[in-house]
């Protein structure tokens, strides 16, 4: 295609929201107009769809439940039931900030908090981190820091960080069930920090959950600081306009009601029933095309701007756990998905742009250009060249250089990163994932293979409490066949294997003995 007829279909299937700034396109994505028009019919189900799902329909048939965040930007379009409860959750934020920013809300021995300390995984930690870090102020009255997974020495490395400020510091716990282990096995490693402090837990602590769940208990028994509620129409992913993410946005001093204008804003333009006039639908018609409607490409998210660098992080979340689905709504086997992975240019110029432009082309990218390069005016750094006009020229090349050697692209512009942008992108991706789930038939809503891989854990951490029982009651070294015998796991030997080695390495009174190299080799011993 010549570049006169590149750039009419640049300007046939540019999309532009005014209100937004926001660019969408899709012009070097090779689909024709066959294809259009043949997905017609799938996005005009797909449309109602989404108008079913906002209007308060079971959008998530596994679990009988509503399926609501676009209500957390709008309550006038949530069931008439909700929507005092979404208002008065605003409010209660808003109060909570105002009094923990003017020190009425203050630890007992500060004089106001200096940090936060938010405990959470998944969709309870990807969101915040990733508004923080592409909204917090340089200079604002709050540092926040995250536990985000299990990982004993990580935790450390946070509570070192924050010393002596752990007196000063808001602890913020996010947990639907309040059962999550890695979020749980958080609190109580910070609670013992705290007590090793001689300070009141209880005093630093805020909860964010459902009512009646473990969490909940917890706080009530223990009189924490406060709590604010977890909605069970509002999925992990999709909790960032929720207290999981307005709560830490708010307390860092981010404009959290322009976050929700914007999100709101984008909602209004992609429920527009018409391809080219819908972002999200755009979007949807590009992974489409490019994956052949299979997960047959990874998408590659490019943010050309270093506080957009965890969007990739948030959207494999969004993304990979609403479309990996092994099973359709018909329950045929179609084992769908669509990869996501990325970091943000120019860096990448320097590391994979490589293998995209000559290795295998299994993919499609996503540039996020930003116009305005900062605040204030530039130096040039060569004659009448910025930094920032570097930063475009990279992009444009990238993308250019891409598309020469067969490599297809979308172009996603905004003006600025702004709280009323980034809101947007959240719901834009949010949509463009609800509407390409369902020209695929799947339901984007549920998680059967996350809930999977928590029994297998919890199956294994039962094997481990066995193994130790057969040990406590034995006088004598066990060979390793003749412990997993006893603790009735001869099927799962290596499971046995791979948790007396861990033991031993962490001081837990397991000692192996033998040749490391040869485990069947080894015999076991509790001390």
């Amino acid at each position: 295609m010549t570049q006169l007829n590149l750039w009419q279909r640049y300007q046939d299937w540019l999309y532009f929201n005014n209100e937004l700034n926001l660019y969408v396109d899709v012009s070097r994505m090779r689909f024709d107009d066959a294809l259009v028009e043949a997905l017609t019919p799938k996005f005009t189900k797909a449309f109602a769809d989404m108008a079913a799902l906002e209007q308060g329909a079971i959008a998530n048939p596994d679990e009988n439940r509503q399926v609501g965040h676009y209500w957390l930007r709008n309550p006038d379009v949530a069931p008439a039931e909700l929507r005092a409860e979404i208002i008065s959750n605003l409010a209660q934020i808003a109060t909570f900030v105002q009094q923990v920013h003017a020190g009425e809300i203050r630890p007992l021995s500060a004089p106001k908090f200096t940090d936060i300390l938010s405990i959470g995984i998944g969709g309870s930690a990807l969101g915040p981190q990733f508004v923080d870090e592409a909204l917090a102020p340089a200079a604002g009255d709050l540092a926040i820091s995250f536990i985000d997974n299990t990982d004993p020495a990580g935790i450390d490395k946070i509570l070192a960080k924050l010393k002596d400020r752990l007196k000063s510091t808001l602890v913020i716990i996010t947990s639907k069930s309040g059962g999550t282990p890695e979020t749980r096995n958080g609190m109580l490693e910070v609670k013992n920090a705290f007590e090793q402090q001689n300070l009141s837990f209880s005093d630093h602590a805020v909860a964010i959950t459902m009512l009646g769940s473990k969490m909940d208990e917890i706080e009530r028994n223990e009189g924490w600081l406060a709590e604010f509620p977890m909605f069970d129409w509002v999925g992990g992913r999709t909790s960032e306009m929720s207290s999981v993410g307005l709560l830490s946005a708010a307390l860092m001093g981010i404009d959290v009601n322009a976050l929700l204008a914007g999100a709101k804003t984008m909602d209004i333009a992609t429920r527009v029933a018409d391809i080219k006039q819908n972002p999200a639908a755009l979007l949807a018609l590009s992974w489409y095309y490019a994956t052949n409607g299979k997960g047959e490409k990874d998408m590659v998210i490019l943010p050309y701007k270093d506080s957009l660098q965890l969007f990739s992080r948030y959207l494999q979340q969004l993304v990979m756990e609403s479309l990996g689905k092994q099973v359709d709504l018909a329950g045929n086997i179609v084992n769908q998905g669509l990869t996501v992975y990325g970091n943000k240019g120019s860096t990448d110029q320097h590391a994979f742009v490589q293998q995209l432009r000559e290795g295998v082309a299994n993919f499609f990218a996503v540039f996020i250009e930003v116009l305005k390069d900062r605040d204030g005016p530039s130096i040039t750094v060569d004659p009448e060249t910025t930094s920032g006009d570097y930063l475009s020229g990279m992009l444009q090349g990238t993308r250019q250089a891409l598309y020469d050697n067969g490599r297809d692209s979308i172009t996603l512009t905004i003006k600025e990163v702004t709280p009323k942008t980034v809101g947007a992108l959240i719901a834009l991706f949010e949509r463009a994932v609800g509407i390409y789930a369902s020209l695929v038939n799947i339901n984007a809503y549920n998680q059967p293979g996350v809930e999977a891989g928590k029994k297998a854990a919890e199956t294994l951490l039962n094997l481990q409490h066995r193994v130790l029982a057969v040990l406590k009651t034995s006088d004598k070294p066990l060979a390793l066949n003749e412990l997993a015998e006893k603790a009735d796991a001869s099927a799962q030997i290596e499971h046995v294997y791979k948790i007396v080695r861990h033991l031993a390495e962490n001081e837990r009174g397991i000692v192996l003995q033998g040749d490391l190299k040869f485990p069947t080799s080894l015999q076991v011993l509790k001390v």
